[in-house]
């Protein structure tokens, strides 16, 4: 009988090659799983940089519309490079003995580009910090910057809440003075979009405490508040000692706060701070969302402007004060801020704490500066005249600045008139309109660049 054939080696064959199938099959998992998370790890990267590129970080005070990011590598591409640093060095070493080496935030501002080219011009140390927010067309921004880097005044491009940039900045340069312009602006955008003004106004002035607070020598501080802290008050002029606890509108709140933080990091840090209250500020280069200079556009493009009055049939009247006036004051308080009197975080010794308004003194209706808007443009505007609607702004404002006269010498001198001129004069040659306009502000008086 013949014996059953021996199929133990192939048997032994075919467990062999199960084996070898599910090592290799297990191999493959293995890669195709680590190949899936590296693809996934990338396309996560990918997506962290797409939005952080395109939205900016929750700390940012313009993460909401209508504000653009900032640069999502400040902190990195600041922290280091020999040629930034002697930019920032460059700029904001003073070329006068005795000469201020001055921070000026909000820089490529209105307010913060006059005064960056004012203290350039005698000879201070000046570097420029801005974020370039879209609050208003940033493309005005940019001229600015353009006209700042001709008089070699650098900016850097960053935020206030970046605190990794802003200890940077310290690091490099020993500041002797902080001019604090950068804010969110305007009192009706806030009920639009109220954490703007926190981040900016309240938490990016913090940082900017905290910073000084900690470096040696601290710095003198000069800010700016606003008239809008006044808010409800009904007593005129208004002067420093009136009451400022009624306010009318979410900016003029972090306003207010500001000065009280600022009372705070005095008490317990010894910093020297000073705080200007601007009564509505005009002028060449100025913020397109200020009345006189959508008035300027609307009454060009023959659009109807509107013009308020209060809920009792009263004219709204504003003590408008031209660029150059405030400009005076802004240095005029560097000029006499006392130094700080801290050092490591500490106090050492009582220090300077002040306020002032900086006014024009003369309160102007509404309609008046309407009227003078239509005999420089020789255009006669489309007036809708309606009530103040209940957004935050105030009927009247008037400037006391018995103070600041007594202090450091500011004295307004420049009439409505006069100050509109000179900013029609700029306002038709930046954006190149002929009109009708520009024969009637062109006149033999020679400006200069800084204010043209």
């Amino acid at each position: 009988m013949a014996s059953p054939p021996d199929t133990s080696k192939t048997v032994k064959l075919e467990r062999y090659n199960s084996y070898l199938r599910r090592v290799h099959s297990t191999k493959l998992l293995n890669a195709s799983s680590k190949l899936l998370f590296r693809a996934t790890l990338l396309v996560a990267l990918l997506l962290v940089f797409l939005f952080t590129f395109n939205y900016p970080p929750l700390s940012d005070p313009h993460h909401a519309h209508p504000h653009t990011h900032t640069n999502f590598l400040t902190s990195a591409f600041y922290g280091g490079g020999a040629a930034w640093e002697r930019q920032v060095r460059h700029s904001a070493t003073p070329r006068r003995p005795n000469g201020m080496s001055v921070l000026v935030t909000g820089a490529v501002g209105f307010v913060g580009t006059h005064c960056s080219l004012a203290l350039k011009k005698r000879g201070d140390g000046v570097l420029g910090l801005d974020n370039f927010n879209s609050y208003y067309d940033p493309s005005l921004k940019r001229a600015r910057q353009a006209l700042l880097s001709k008089h070699q005044i650098f900016i850097v491009e960053g935020d206030l809440n970046d605190a990794p940039l802003m200890t940077k900045l310290f690091d490099v340069v020993p500041f002797t003075h902080i001019l604090h312009l950068a804010a969110q602006a305007g009192v009706r955008y806030a009920m639009q979009n109220p954490q703007s003004y926190v981040a900016s106004n309240i938490a990016g002035f913090v940082n900017l405490l905290e910073v000084a607070k900690s470096v040696n020598p601290q710095p003198a501080i000069v800010w700016a508040s606003s008239s809008s802290v006044y808010g409800l008050n009904k007593e005129n002029p208004f002067s420093e000692l009136h009451r400022t606890d009624q306010p009318a509108s979410l900016y003029a709140a972090t306003k207010k706060a500001g000065e009280e933080i600022a009372h705070t990091y005095n008490h317990i840090y010894g910093l020297s701070l000073t705080g200007l209250r601007f009564f509505t500020v005009y002028g060449p280069w100025g913020r397109p969302d200020m009345a006189y200079f959508f008035f300027t556009k609307d009454i060009l493009q023959g659009k109807t402007i509107d013009i308020y009055q209060t809920q009792d049939d009263k004219e709204v009247a504003r003590d408008f004060t031209y660029i150059d006036d405030v400009v005076k004051g802004c240095l005029g308080a560097l000029d006499t801020a006392e130094k700080s009197t801290g050092s490591g975080g500490k106090k050492r010794g009582p220090a300077q704490l002040r306020v002032y308004n900086l006014g024009n003194t003369s309160p102007v209706p509404v309609g008046k500066l309407v009227s003078i808007l239509e005999g420089l443009l020789n255009t006669k505007a489309k007036k809708h005249v309606i009530k103040m609607p209940r957004n935050g702004d105030v009927p009247f404002t008037h400037a006391n600045v018995t103070m600041a006269y007594r202090d450091f010498g500011y004295k307004p001198t420049t009439d409505l008139a006069t100050g509109l001129r000179k900013f029609v004069k700029w306002y038709v040659s930046y954006y190149g309109i002929q009109t009708r306009a520009k024969t009637k502000v062109h006149n033999n008086e020679q400006q200069p660049e800084d204010s043209a």
